[in-house]
């Protein structure tokens, strides 16, 4: 697969600054089978560097020679690259490795975890150079939506297909039935009424499509920056107050405060929106659903925790693939897509983390979304060991 250069460009804008500085010498060779190569010179890790890793929108780490981290971008926190000031992944270490014992600089893909737990995966294209006389300068672009582009696309359109037929179709059969019923008021109220629920059916469908493309897509952390949990749970329970109140269901919070996560505050509060609706959806009336979250050991759990009518064991593997329904019938009543817990599974994988499902059927369902801790927010300043 012929991939993508477009990403060094950046790089070797704000690199030649430094070069008119007098800083550092950078030279950049033209393009050849989709690589560029950069040779960096300079004796030291010059004071532009910091400001050339901070503009990076994809990841950038300086190494020094015993493999500490001494400078690194948002991007590669993001992706979990770099945990205490070191390069989390084996297989980073030994191209950096190589690098040095070779002096040449290298581009490779290496397929590695997203995160610490979980079993979402990355691609990434790798360019590792020398940076002077002792630096390794790592630089990383995400491929993996190339790798699974197709099959997300196949997948999705046959499913959509499915799930838009059936509201699309009872809009247009209710159009039918106003233009008969004209002549009769309490008629016309009635396929009114229903004409309006079946399109907020299809607007909700809409948006969720919206959601989950965005999160497959390959710029969905595009902007990630310190995320405050405590403010993800007051946002999404703000959000269903209104559902809860209409189902006689109360809202419960507590547990650890002031946990950080690195990532999408509006993408964490679907995720939780997601699951605080689902929870009220499947809640007996008078019921209480408990939303708390925990941070031990740099891992942020929130926890979701209902009384309903839980899951039935054969299907607690499936919960999470997109259009799945526990209760197909119910879930069409009620309007629901099968795309909520599927996004809630995609906006986790996306913040290097996972979710997970414990329920007895009678006895409630507790989902809990697991998070890495955002440890890493001063190595962004270059802060050294």
């Amino acid at each position: 697969m012929r991939m993508d250069s477009g990403w060094l460009v950046p790089l070797s804008l704000v690199f030649g600054v430094i070069v008119g500085a007098g800083m550092v010498a950078i030279i950049v060779a033209a393009a050849q089978r989709g690589q560029r190569a950069v040779d960096v010179v300079s004796s030291a890790v010059p004071d532009g560097v910091d400001q050339v890793i901070d503009a990076l929108e994809s990841a950038g780490v300086v190494l020094d020679p015993s493999n500490n981290v001494v400078k690194v971008s948002p991007g590669a926190l993001a992706f979990g690259l770099v945990s205490h000031q070191a390069l989390v992944h084996a297989e980073l270490v030994k191209l950096v490795d190589r690098v040095r014992r070779s002096g040449e600089s290298l581009t490779e893909e290496v397929h590695i975890a997203r995160g610490p737990f979980g079993d979402a995966n990355l691609y990434l294209q790798v360019r590792v150079a020398r940076l002077g006389a002792r630096y390794i300068l790592l630089l990383a672009e995400d491929r993996t939506e190339a790798y699974r582009l197709d099959d997300v696309r196949r997948d999705f359109v046959a499913n959509i297909s499915h799930e838009l037929k059936t509201p699309i179709g009872a809009v247009s059969l209710l159009a039918e039935a106003l233009a008969i019923a004209a002549d009769d008021p309490e008629q016309v109220r009635k396929f009114a009424k229903r004409l309006t629920k079946e399109s907020e059916r299809l607007t909700r469908i809409t948006q969720e499509i919206i959601e989950l493309s965005r999160l497959q897509a390959a710029d969905a952390l595009a902007k990630p920056e310190l995320v405050s949990i405590d403010h993800v749970v007051s946002l999404a329970i703000d959000q269903n107050h209104v559902a809860a109140d209409a189902s006689a269901v109360q809202l419960v919070s507590g547990g650890d405060h002031g946990a950080t996560v690195y990532g999408d505050e509006a993408l964490l509060v679907v995720a939780l929106h997601n699951l605080i609706a689902n929870a009220i959806q499947y809640s007996p009336s008078t019921s209480r659903i408990g939303i708390g979250v925990s941070n031990t050991d740099g891992i942020v759990e929130i926890a979701v925790t209902d009384q309903g009518i839980g899951i039935p064991e054969e299907d607690l593997d499936r919960v999470f693939e997109r259009f799945f329904r526990i209760d197909p019938a119910r879930s069409r009543n009620t309007g629901g897509s099968g795309l909520g817990l599927s996004i809630v599974k995609h906006v986790a994988h996306n913040h290097g983390g996972d979710v997970r499902v414990w329920s007895q059927v009678g006895n409630g369902s507790t989902f809990t979304i697991r998070l890495p801790e955002a440890t890493d927010a001063g190595a962004r300043t270059g802060e050294e060991k």
